[in-house]
């Protein structure tokens, strides 16, 4: 055995938790075992990924999940790329951080109040339209 397995046995040890937290494949052993079968393991988690990847961004402009799919195929690629688990720790951090600021009282009062400004000003604008035009739509011309 090598000091990698080694050390991935520690961290396995200390908990699930600090083994949710480890880097690197998480291919079977058997897998891991032989390089051959390592690597077309990897390819084939790569091309999976990126057909996964490829769907959600097509998903962007036309209806469908486009950001879930997308981060499903990044979920795959970091069951074996160290960038891919990089990645997806970078972005938890950043959705936990945003939640955390938009539950803030000061975030949330501030927010109401734009919200309930821009109610008040379309409000005002479409008062103005039906007195200055009736209850006509403006493609409805009459003509």
């Amino acid at each position: 055995m090598n000091a990698e397995s080694d050390e991935r046995r520690e961290v396995a040890a200390d908990g699930d938790d600090a083994a949710a937290h480890r880097l690197g494949s998480r291919a079977p052993h058997f897998v891991r075992r032989s390089r051959p079968l390592h690597l077309s393991w990897q390819a084939g988690v790569f091309v999976v990924g990126l057909a996964v990847v490829v769907a959600g961004v097509i998903m962007l402009p036309l209806p469908g999940p486009g950001w879930l799919v997308i981060f499903a195929g990044m979920a795959i690629w970091a069951t074996e790329f160290v960038w891919a688990q990089l990645v997806l720790r970078w972005t938890k951090h950043k959705v936990t951080e945003a939640a955390k600021r938009a539950l803030d009282p000061k975030v949330r009062r501030r927010n109401i109040a734009l919200t309930a400004a821009g109610f008040v000003i379309i409000a005002v604008l479409l008062g103005i339209y039906v007195s200055t035009h009736g209850l006509r739509l403006p493609w409805h011309t009459g003509r």
